[in-house]
């Protein structure tokens, strides 16, 4: 595993990791793109006795509106492989992927690479600092057959890209279109009982050459039978926004830290491509 130097500036305090066990955006792209104990403590909790007034107390649900601003728990470095099978236009294709996700507590690296024999590989990478609502994106990229970036100016409280497109502003607790992902992951994995099916994600996500706004919605929790073998996960769904964008389903395991094992993207037209883990380790 590469090392990752910590930024210029004093390093953000460090935050709890997610252990994974062992194992079992893409994150996907549109083009072809540990639980916490907390969740134990409010169940032990609410099975107090009323009358024992010095017991705690668990808090309430939050409100499928309030704003997250629970802890945070950035899951651990991890390397997941992908079989992805998909279908345009009638014609079938299977191809592989890879995330690579790296991180000293500090600073953080993630890599998402879809190769496609003959076809060639696209690659998402995005790079920043983690602080202790989670991650801060400082750069993120995508590659066919040339890059193109989006870098975050903090200082200056906007993105600017490298293709000829103008800046966008930079919202509070902005995301890359990779980042977004393990973003979600250190959020619920923080504290998964202010999680439940219902709950709307809403965050800004930056791709290589324009600003979006995602809104992502918790569903059930499943058992997956995957390349990998049968894994429990937690499923969120992206509804398309227009009738024409892609809908997007996402799948994340409590015992990876909540990465992404299956991510299923599905047009109006019927156009899909089905992204499902086939192995995890540790780098």
């Amino acid at each position: 595993m590469r090392r990752v130097k910590p930024p210029a500036p004093p390093p953000a305090p460090p935050v709890e990791e997610a252990t994974p066990a062992a194992p079992p955006e893409t994150a996907p792209a549109p083009v072809i793109s540990p639980a916490s104990d907390d969740a134990a403590t409010t169940a032990a909790a609410a099975d107090a006795p009323a009358s024992d007034a010095s017991a705690p107390q668990a808090p309430p649900p939050a409100p499928a509106d309030a704003p997250r601003t629970g802890p945070v728990s950035v899951p651990g470095s991890m390397r997941i492989k992908y079989k992805l099978n998909g279908e345009v236009s009638k014609f079938k294709y299977s191809v592989s992927g890879e995330l690579l996700w790296l991180h000293d507590g500090k600073t953080y690296d993630a890599r998402m690479e879809i190769s496609a024999f003959i076809l060639g590989s696209r690659i998402q990478t995005s790079s920043g600092v983690i602080t202790p609502e989670g991650l801060a994106p400082t750069r993120y990229a995508e590659k066919v057959r040339s890059e193109v970036a989006a870098h975050f100016e903090r200082d200056k409280g906007k993105v600017i890209f490298s293709a000829n497109t103008g800046d966008a502003e930079l919202q509070p607790g902005a995301q890359d279109q990779l980042s977004i992902f393990m973003q979600i992951a250190s959020l619920i994995g923080g504290d998964p009982a202010r999680y439940p099916k219902g709950t709307p994600i809403e965050m800004q996500a930056v791709g290589a050459r324009y600003s979006d706004t995602w809104r992502i919605v918790v569903d059930e929790e499943e058992t997956l039978h995957l390349p990998a073998g049968d894994v429990p996960a937690l499923k969120l769904v992206r509804p398309a926004p227009k009738p024409d964008e892609i809908n997007v389903e996402l799948w994340l395991a409590p015992s990876l830290g909540y990465l992404p094992v299956r991510i299923r993207l599905t047009q109006a037209n019927g156009d899909f491509i089905d992204q499902q883990m086939t192995s995890s380790e540790t780098p």
